[in-house]
């Protein structure tokens, strides 16, 4: 079987990316190694014949056939990536090398799902794609920040050595269901403190900007970079240019769960940016691609998916409690 090919496809957004391919009656080959993908985000597509789930390591060389690949596959919240950072690197780069000798061998498009993390903590704002950016080579968060940036590096010597028809975009935060309530990341926090009425944890003083990408629009953006041609390497930034404070995200958040959560305020995490922000002019021109969904009706709908969750028998397990009877 021959199809598109999506690393990383058990993850928040590789899950959201296959479950759209196969929408478009293509065949889809998820790989994931399930470090931090949950089976539980693709076990509703397995009963389509059009799916096929392959349980593999990319830092391991790839044997198979494919139409088109997308490279999602890395952990990609501090808290996962720093849990084992040489591994992280390996995956960055050996991953990168891996399937980029898969798309060299099959003459394929092979598409890199990068990161607004190349940027580092920025001092150009909004961030366009030439900023080189200001990155910590030796921090904590380098394993995934210089990772990414040499995969990308990887990425374009293979189309300059080899003309491999490579595509890469660089994601900024993205939000929504099948995140994990206890990846570490902004939103998957608060909602799930706000949820258990428990304080709201953030780092700083909360006067530092993000701009938050709801999954559909995301996965809309990645669509359209692979269907454009050959030519068309990027990079291109793929996020939501509505910039909020951390502070102002938590008290949304206590809003529309109704919350009795007060927020609380801790040290600030090495290298943290103080402003993420894209400019997506370029994936406007290219793509005709700009997001749709406003913050506030996706929080609601990550909320409900959230709620549910929770109460779900199966996460009781995970947790190691007895479901709720």
């Amino acid at each position: 079987m021959s199809g598109v090919l999506v690393t990383g496809g058990g993850g928040f957004l590789g899950s959201h990316l296959c479950e759209r391919l196969l929408q478009e009656n293509k065949d889809v080959i998820c790989v994931d190694n399930f470090s931090t993908g949950s089976a539980r985000n693709v076990a509703p597509l397995l009963e389509n014949p059009s799916f096929r789930l392959l349980q593999h390591d990319i830092t391991m060389p790839l044997h198979l056939e494919a139409d088109e690949i997308y490279n999602l596959a890395c952990p990609a919240s501090p808290k996962h990536y720093q849990i084992n950072p040489v591994l992280t690197t390996k995956t960055n780069i050996l991953g990168a090398i891996n399937v980029l000798d898969l798309a060299h061998r099959l003459k394929v498009k092979v598409l890199q799902a990068s990161t607004s993390e190349v940027y580092g903590d920025p001092h150009t704002h909004p961030q366009p794609e030439n900023y080189w950016g200001n990155v910590n080579p030796i921090g904590a968060r380098a394993c995934y920040d210089e990772g990414k940036r040499c995969a990308e590096t990887l990425f374009f010597d293979y189309a300059r050595q080899y003309d491999v028809p490579i595509k890469v975009v660089r994601i900024f935060n993205t939000y929504g269901p099948r995140m994990q309530p206890d990846d570490g990341r902004v939103v998957a926090n608060f909602i799930v403190q706000a949820l258990r009425n428990q304080n709201i944890t953030i780092y700083g003083d909360g006067r530092q900007t993000r701009s938050f990408c709801y999954v559909d629009d995301l996965i809309e953006g990645l669509v359209g970079m692979m269907a454009t041609p050959a030519d068309v390497h990027g990079p291109v930034n793929i996020g939501n240019p509505v910039e909020i404070s951390v502070r102002e995200l938590g008290e949304l958040v206590i809003e529309l769960t109704g919350a009795s959560s007060k927020l609380t305020f801790h040290p600030l995490p090495t290298d943290d940016p103080r402003q993420r922000r894209p400019d997506i002019s370029r994936a406007y021109e290219l793509l005709s691609w700009s997001p749709s969904m406003a913050l506030r009706e996706g929080l609601a709908k990550t909320i409900d998916y959230f709620e549910g969750l929770l109460k779900s028998d199966q996460y009781q397990v995970l947790r190691g409690l007895s479901p709720a009877g």
